[in-house]
């Protein structure tokens, strides 16, 4: 869950396999939240750094995939807490992130 607005997907009548085009798309699995069920996708922008990273969150909604997208610039740092410095949708690298995520979707 984006605790900022984070750029917003939706994909409508979507019968895929959301996983598979995630990869297709660059991103590894992350985890599933076992409440909400929402999936948690990353893609790291350098070789071996784990930040900065792309980060989705995915969920359906009846026959809509909804993706959450933000770019975390480093891992948080505030104790328990998850939240950390980010890119959200002003970020003109956020907006090609999500182009070339739609080209992958739409095809």
């Amino acid at each position: 869950m984006c605790y900022k607005s984070c750029m917003r997907l939706i994909f409508q009548n979507f019968k895929n396999n959301p996983r598979n085009l995630m990869q297709r798309a660059g991103y590894h699995f992350e985890r599933q939240d076992p409440q909400t069920r929402e999936e948690s996708y990353g893609r790291r922008l350098s070789g071996g750094a784990d930040y900065p990273k792309f980060h989705i969150y995915v969920r359906r909604q009846g026959d809509e995939l909804i993706l959450n997208l933000h770019l975390d610039q480093k891992k948080p740092s505030y104790g328990d807490y998850t939240m950390h410095s980010g890119e959200y949708e002003d970020s003109k690298i956020l907006q090609k992130e999500a182009e070339n995520i739609k080209k992958i979707f739409n095809n």
